[in-house]
Protein backbone atom coordinates (compact mmCIF):
# COMPACT_ATOMS: atom_id res chain seq x y z
CA UNK A 1 0.00 0.00 0.00
CA UNK A 2 1.18 3.53 -0.73
CA UNK A 3 1.99 5.96 2.04
CA UNK A 4 0.74 9.55 1.96
CA UNK A 5 3.89 10.87 0.33
CA UNK A 6 3.55 8.47 -2.56
CA UNK A 7 -0.13 9.31 -2.93
CA UNK A 8 0.58 13.05 -2.92
CA UNK A 9 3.50 12.92 -5.35
CA UNK A 10 2.89 9.68 -7.22
CA UNK A 11 0.37 11.19 -9.64
CA UNK A 12 -0.13 14.93 -9.76
CA UNK A 13 -2.88 14.70 -12.34
CA UNK A 14 -0.45 14.23 -15.20
CA UNK A 15 1.17 10.89 -14.46
CA UNK A 16 0.98 7.85 -16.65
CA UNK A 17 -1.39 4.92 -16.25
CA UNK A 18 1.42 2.54 -15.36
CA UNK A 19 2.76 2.31 -11.81
CA UNK A 20 6.49 1.67 -11.65
CA UNK A 21 8.36 0.19 -8.72
CA UNK A 22 11.43 2.25 -7.86
CA UNK A 23 13.91 1.53 -5.08
CA UNK A 24 14.87 4.42 -2.79
CA UNK A 25 17.56 3.69 -0.19
CA UNK A 26 16.81 -0.01 -0.45
CA UNK A 27 13.03 0.34 -0.04
CA UNK A 28 10.57 -0.30 -2.84
CA UNK A 29 8.22 2.58 -3.62
CA UNK A 30 5.36 2.82 -6.10
CA UNK A 31 5.57 5.72 -8.56
CA UNK A 32 3.02 6.57 -11.25
CA UNK A 33 4.57 9.61 -12.94
CA UNK A 34 6.84 9.40 -15.97
CA UNK A 35 9.46 11.58 -14.26
CA UNK A 36 10.68 12.27 -10.75
CA UNK A 37 12.41 15.38 -9.38
CA UNK A 38 15.37 15.66 -7.05
CA UNK A 39 13.10 17.01 -4.32
CA UNK A 40 10.57 14.18 -4.75
CA UNK A 41 13.32 11.54 -4.44
CA UNK A 42 14.56 13.19 -1.23
CA UNK A 43 11.01 13.25 0.18
CA UNK A 44 10.59 9.54 -0.58
CA UNK A 45 13.89 8.81 1.17
CA UNK A 46 13.46 10.99 4.27
CA UNK A 47 9.74 11.92 4.37
CA UNK A 48 10.65 15.60 4.05
CA UNK A 49 12.95 17.97 2.19
CA UNK A 50 14.73 20.64 4.20
CA UNK A 51 16.09 23.51 2.11
CA UNK A 52 17.86 25.50 4.82
CA UNK A 53 21.40 25.68 3.48
CA UNK A 54 22.72 23.48 6.30
CA UNK A 55 21.58 20.14 4.90
CA UNK A 56 23.10 18.92 1.66
CA UNK A 57 21.47 16.03 -0.18
CA UNK A 58 23.27 13.71 -2.54
CA UNK A 59 21.14 11.69 -4.98
CA UNK A 60 22.55 9.05 -7.30
CA UNK A 61 20.67 6.60 -9.48
CA UNK A 62 21.25 3.51 -11.59
CA UNK A 63 19.17 1.25 -13.84
CA UNK A 64 17.69 4.34 -15.46
CA UNK A 65 16.22 4.48 -18.95
CA UNK A 66 17.91 4.74 -22.34
CA UNK A 67 20.90 6.97 -22.90
CA UNK A 68 21.44 7.86 -19.20
CA UNK A 69 21.15 4.64 -17.17
CA UNK A 70 23.09 6.05 -14.22
CA UNK A 71 24.10 9.40 -12.81
CA UNK A 72 23.55 11.93 -10.08
CA UNK A 73 20.92 14.59 -9.45
CA UNK A 74 21.11 18.09 -8.00
CA UNK A 75 18.40 20.46 -6.83
CA UNK A 76 16.06 21.24 -9.73
CA UNK A 77 16.88 18.10 -11.74
CA UNK A 78 14.19 15.80 -13.14
CA UNK A 79 14.81 12.33 -14.59
CA UNK A 80 12.63 9.85 -16.44
CA UNK A 81 11.55 6.87 -14.33
CA UNK A 82 12.00 3.22 -15.28
CA UNK A 83 10.68 0.16 -13.45
CA UNK A 84 13.21 -1.13 -10.86
CA UNK A 85 15.26 2.09 -11.07
CA UNK A 86 17.46 2.50 -7.98
CA UNK A 87 18.01 5.77 -6.12
CA UNK A 88 20.48 6.29 -3.27
CA UNK A 89 19.99 9.42 -1.18
CA UNK A 90 22.19 10.75 1.63
CA UNK A 91 21.82 13.84 3.77
CA UNK A 92 24.82 15.68 5.21
CA UNK A 93 24.66 18.42 7.83
CA UNK A 94 27.24 21.14 7.17
CA UNK A 95 27.45 22.22 10.82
Amino acid sequence: MKNNEEKDHGNNGHGNDKVETIVVNGREKQWSEKEISFEQVVKLAFDNYVDNGNTIYTVTYKRGPGNKPEGSMVKGDVVKVKDKMIFNVTATDKS
